[in-house]
């Protein structure tokens, strides 16, 4: 009993879940047709806004049962429910968030729809052009040519300022005396500006000034770093006359034994942890951050005896291999820092190389209005960062592994990293600033070390220098759907392989050029005096940036011939051998591209979607005129008054549905009678004029733009004048929004116009799509109808021959069965003479030829007789 009960529920349940499914949807059925969002759904409906009636009578009887009507109704509602949530804010919200990360290459493969790539397109073109727009604002807002000018005036003062006696300079800097000149000459002058240009003292407010307007942070620091006397072996030739050795510097011969006075930061050495310094890469050497220092004071009265013990007490002596003089200054005017380091480097060769860093940061990010704008473009900039993220992320989750193989997401995973570094760093900047700010304002006599933060606020400026160039060349990807614009990226790609081959051959004779010139006139030229500069030097002679006369200098006879060789081989060969692989490929490329349709087309996108809007203006307008036309038509009895049935037999014959007449109604019934005075015609009149005024007035400045642009094409304009579109009578009316999604007809080219605004029946458009589908297919059905009949005429002609061969064959074994006196063989010859002729007298039927002349392809005439001769010859 129960497995029965189990067995006839379960089956209950079936049926429920598919009359469930053959039930029409509420998202279906449900229409909003009034401007001012009500629903007025037609008595005939069901709560689910679909007709109800005809299902309920479908009903067999034996499921009208309490138990069934219960399941129905629990299944209504959970079906009303999910389509209520699916329908409501929060579905719709997630569906447009879901659909602001929609992208391309989101896109399945298999999907053709065109619009949906423009509109894509189009939306990430215009996304990522506000995104550039803000980074390019965000990377000048952080620089200007203040920057420029603040470096030159500091590189001038202490790099151009003349020694006293000698009148060189920094740059020329050449003995280990000179840096002494430098020190007590241009280093204090630069350093201490006490006076002013007429002699007088400055006050005690404006110490510790560089041109009076830069404040000297903390005070400045010589540090120097030795190797030992041990650090090389002398030859044992010269061991007797050679005492000591000094190598060139290395960290594992670093001299760090005190010396001279022993005692002070200036005689004994510090480790890097100790000064928290950071080693420098210099010309000859990359040194380490520790050392012997010595810092200078605030005034020049208290710095120069340091500097004269120094020099008297051989600060420097033949283990120096490198002294450092650093200090910065900040400019409040322009808030910017200048970090200053010169460097002297003291080669194993003797002498002196002298060289400099002068890096102007901007370390205090916000101060000024145009700062704080900066500050909302990173803000902005860090939401696009977090956009892409996402979509970035999606796009793999769809990809996986082929998410890689595109050189447009690899660039987009670059200017990711690259920007949240930044982000990072920047973060990491402005605190790191304020507590050495806030430290360096207790302590103003002590050294204030920002090597570190300048060197990194230099990486950030390239970072995001990286970051605008890698973001620029990103656009290609965007519009890469116009032929023309993907020539490029074409022409490479197609000779990529012909490049590859050609790069080997190239580097092959630059590399044996190097080589060669390296080892020829890397001990007298400048230019070649190692193996990467020699490099740099050639790549240099290709852009005609090259010393002819220094070579020729160099050596008189092989200078010459080296230049020529490199100069024949390199710019007559294969740098023309280059220029021909491009050429070609280009030529390829542009002739492949000409035959080549557009991915799609923007111009006829915009186009349609401006047909689009002139077709709903005139829908619109033709409506307002209906409906103003039904106004007068519907008073017949002419009292100034339109009853409710008055105004619903008026619309009927204009084909409006009961929903829709319903909705303009009572829209306009303020006091719900069922009826319209006077003054609520009047402004019912009034609403529908000015409707109608700002339509045409819209209308015309449209027709105004078309008519200034360049005249469209007459195909095109053919089209718009036969669009049904154009036409009045329609049965749909709203005098709300316009907003609807319009399909068009891919057979007919005609419009469909289906828009969520109406509840129920169809416009003359519709009606005449629907028409022509119907010719279409009554015209198909025709043509598959007429086949057919041809089948069965075939078919029965065929019978009737089968019928007549049967009696045939009948009498000829009737005939050989009554001839018994006749022997075997002449029974046989007279059996093979009939059938002979019976076949050659079928084969002359004009039935069958007729039958035959008349067969399709698929079923030939030749087979039937094919298949007579087998059956005759088996008999």
């Amino acid at each position: 009993m129960s497995s029965n009960s189990h067995r006839n529920n379960r089956t209950l349940q079936e049926e429920v879940e598919m009359s469930n499914r053959n039930r029409p949807s509420s998202a279906q059925s449900r229409q909003a047709w009034s401007d001012d969002g009500s629903d007025r759904p037609d008595s005939r409906q069901g709560r689910d806004g679909g007709f109800r009636e005809d299902a309920d009578l479908a009903l067999p009887a034996a499921m009208e049962s309490d138990n069934y009507l219960n399941t129905v109704c629990v299944q209504e509602r959970d079906e009303v429910e999910v389509q209520d949530n699916s329908n409501g804010c929060w579905a719709k919200f997630k569906r447009g968030v879901r659909s602001i990360w929609q992208t391309k290459d989101m896109q399945d493969e298999d999907d053709d729809n065109k619009d949906f790539k423009v509109v894509t397109t189009i939306r990430e073109l215009v996304i990522y052009l506000v995104f550039l727009l803000v980074l390019v604002v965000l990377t000048f807002g952080m620089n200007s040519e203040t920057y420029y000018y603040y470096t030159k005036v500091m590189s001038e003062l202490f790099l151009d300022g003349q020694f006293a006696d000698t009148k060189n300079t920094f740059r020329g800097m050449t003995t280990m005396q000179d840096f002494w000149r430098f020190a007590e000459g241009p280093l204090m002058d630069g350093l201490y500006w006490e006076k002013w240009y007429n002699g007088q003292n400055v006050s005690d407010s404006q110490l510790g000034y560089v041109f009076h307007e830069n404040k000297l942070l903390g005070v400045p620091r010589l540090r120097q770093l030795k190797v030992r006397n041990d650090s090389c072996e002398v030859h044992d030739d010269f061991k007797n006359e050679i005492k000591t050795c000094y190598d060139a510097y290395a960290e594992s011969i670093e001299d760090k034994f005190p010396f001279g006075k022993m005692n002070g930061t200036a005689w004994v050495y510090q480790t890097e942890d100790e000064l928290d310094g950071w080693g420098h890469e210099g010309l000859i050497s990359e040194y380490g951050g520790g050392g012997f220092v010595q810092n200078l004071l605030l005034t020049r009265e208290k710095t120069e005896p340091i500097i004269a013990d120094l020099k008297q007490n051989l600060w420097l002596d033949r283990g120096t291999r490198v002294v450092f003089v650093d200090f910065t200054v900040y400019n409040a005017n322009i808030n910017l820092f200048c970090v200053i380091r010169l460097v002297v480097e003291f080669p194993a060769t003797g002498g002196a190389i002298p060289s400099w860093s002068f890096r102007t940061v901007k370390l205090i990010r916000y101060v000024s209005i145009g700062d704080y704008f900066v500050l909302a473009c990173e803000g902005i900039f860090l939401l696009f960062i977090i956009y892409y993220i996402i979509e970035e992320a999606l796009e793999i989750a769809k990809h996986k592994c082929q998410y890689f193989k595109s050189v447009w997401n690899i660039l987009d995973i670059v200017v990711i990293v690259i920007s949240v570094v930044c982000t990072v760093f920047n973060v990491y900047r402005t605190i790191a600033v304020g507590n050495m700010l806030e430290s360096l304002l207790q302590k103003p006599d002590e050294f204030a070390d920002f090597e570190f933060l300048s060197w990194a606020q230099v990486l950030f400026n390239q970072g995001i220098a990286f970051a605008v160039f890698f973001a620029w060349v990103k656009i290609f990807k965007y519009i890469s759907f116009n032929k023309t614009m993907t020539q490029l990226s074409s022409t490479i790609a197609n000779c990529a392989k012909d490049l590859a081959g050609f790069g080997v051959m190239f580097f092959i004779i630059l590399f044996a050029f190097a080589q060669l010139g390296y080892l020829i006139f890397g001990t007298q030229v400048r230019d070649f005096r190692s193996f990467p500069d020699t490099i740099l030097t050639l790549f240099r002679i290709i852009l005609g940036d090259f010393d002819f006369h220094e070579l020729e200098a160099a050596h008189r006879v092989l200078g010459p011939l080296y230049f020529l060789l490199y100069v024949f081989f390199v710019f007559f060969v294969l740098l023309n051998m280059f220029l021909a692989i491009i050429n070609d490929t280009y030529s390829e490329v542009k002739a492949d591209l000409e035959n080549q349709e557009n991915e799609f087309e923007l111009q006829d996108y915009f186009k349609k979607g401006y047909d689009k809007m002139l077709d709903k203006l005139k829908f619109k307008r033709d409506k307002i005129i209906d409906i103003q036309k039904a106004i007068v038509d519907a008073d017949a009895n002419a009292d100034k008054q339109i009853d409710f049935d008055e105004w619903k037999r008026d619309l009927k014959e204009r084909g409006y549905a009961d929903s829709e007449i319903e909705a303009v109604f009572a829209k306009y019934d303020l006091n719900n009678d069922r009826m319209l005075d006077e003054e609520e015609i009047r402004k019912m009149q009034e609403e529908l004029e000015g409707q109608r005024m700002a339509v045409d007035k819209e209308f015309e400045g449209l027709e105004n733009k078309e008519g200034e642009a360049a005249a469209r094409p007459k195909s095109s304009a053919r089209r718009r004048s036969a669009r049904p579109g154009s036409r009045k009578g329609s049965s749909r009316f709203s005098f709300g929004d316009d907003s609807g999604d319009d399909s068009d007809d891919e057979d007919s080219g005609t419009r469909s116009g289906r828009t969520g605004r109406f509840v129920s029946g169809v416009s003359y458009e519709e009606f005449t799509v629907l028409s022509r589908r119907v010719d279409r297919m009554e015209h198909s059905i025709g043509s598959i109808v007429s086949k057919i009949d041809a089948v069965l005429v075939k078919l029965e002609a065929m019978e009737k021959a089968k019928l007549k061969r049967r009696e045939t064959m009948g009498k000829i074994l009737d005939s050989i069965t009554e001839s018994e006196g006749v022997g075997d063989d002449e029974k046989r010859d007279q059996m093979e003479k009939l059938v002979r002729e019976e076949l050659e007298r079928w084969d002359s039927e004009p039935s069958i030829q007729q039958s035959g002349r008349g067969a399709s392809p698929r079923s030939p005439p030749s087979g039937v007789n094919d298949t007579d001769q087998m059956g005759s010859h088996n008999v």
